[in-house]
């Protein structure tokens, strides 16, 4: 944020990289809050729950200055590492009320810089490469974690996802393998791979974070052989990833 030329340019969807800069801090204080036990903002943790709130933190904060936001940044930053380390909690309350453990707030905070640094770079044409164990460390730590916890049909689609049943053996590069289950509308994770399952990913785990968020359509790191599908029915990955909606 310090070497950005200005914060107007257009980063993702209708936020610009002053917007998404704002946005990381606000991320910044609530997983703070969290891992210290304080309130944290009442949301619903799905895409349109999330829109609503970003935008009401978006709208009571003004401050798009670069120079302010790093060091804003800075800051919360050392903040949540300072309560982050003295914590002795087994499990913290986060959004939607939901108990997760603080190593898991933790790599959600993770997940956040790794997409958000992701967007600030491609809008003001710098490079962002996310390393394959942080991407990793993200998922495994941040993402899987909060899809458990949450109820299961906070990450799907419901309209499209009606009528849709599927299973996944997702397989990360590095890390382990999940089993991930689709039911007319529900998603649930299960640990270790099955039999019998409709297909199975072996991913990179960068590639696969961008691709789930909606920053890299699936060609490219199928075709540079970072994601790689098999079985029986390897097309219902592509819906799959219609009906995914991350928040």
């Amino acid at each position: 944020m310090r070497s950005v030329p200005g914060p107007g340019a257009g980063a993702v969807g209708t936020w610009t990289v002053g917007d998404v800069a704002a946005h990381l801090a606000h991320v910044l204080r609530f997983d703070t809050d969290a891992v210290a036990g304080r309130p944290v903002p009442d949301a619903t943790v799905t895409t349109a729950g999330m829109a609503q709130a970003n935008a009401k933190m978006l709208a009571r904060d003004d401050e798009r200055d670069p120079g302010v936001l790093a060091d804003r940044l800075g800051r919360l930053a050392q903040e949540f590492d300072d309560i982050a380390s003295r914590s002795h909690a087994a499990t913290v309350t986060w959004l939607q009320g939901v108990r997760l453990p603080p190593s898991a707030v933790a790599c959600h905070l993770l997940e956040e810089c790794l997409i958000h640094g992701h967007d600030i770079a491609v809008a003001t044409g710098r490079r962002w490469p996310i390393q394959r164990h942080h991407a990793l460390l993200a998922i495994e730590g941040g993402v899987l974690p909060l899809i458990a916890a949450l109820p299961p049909t906070a990450l799907v689609n419901q309209e499209q996802a009606a009528s849709f049943q599927a299973s996944f053996d997702l397989r990360l590069r590095g890390g382990g393998r999940t089993l991930m289950v689709f039911d007319r509308g529900s998603l649930t994770l299960h640990a270790g791979g099955a039999r019998g399952v409709d297909a199975h990913l072996s991913a990179d785990p960068a590639a696969l974070m961008l691709v789930f968020i909606g920053r890299q359509a699936i060609a490219r790191p199928l075709l540079e052989g970072k994601l790689t599908a098999w079985g029986r029915r390897p097309w219902k990955l592509a819906r799959m990833l219609t009906l995914i909606s991350p928040p």
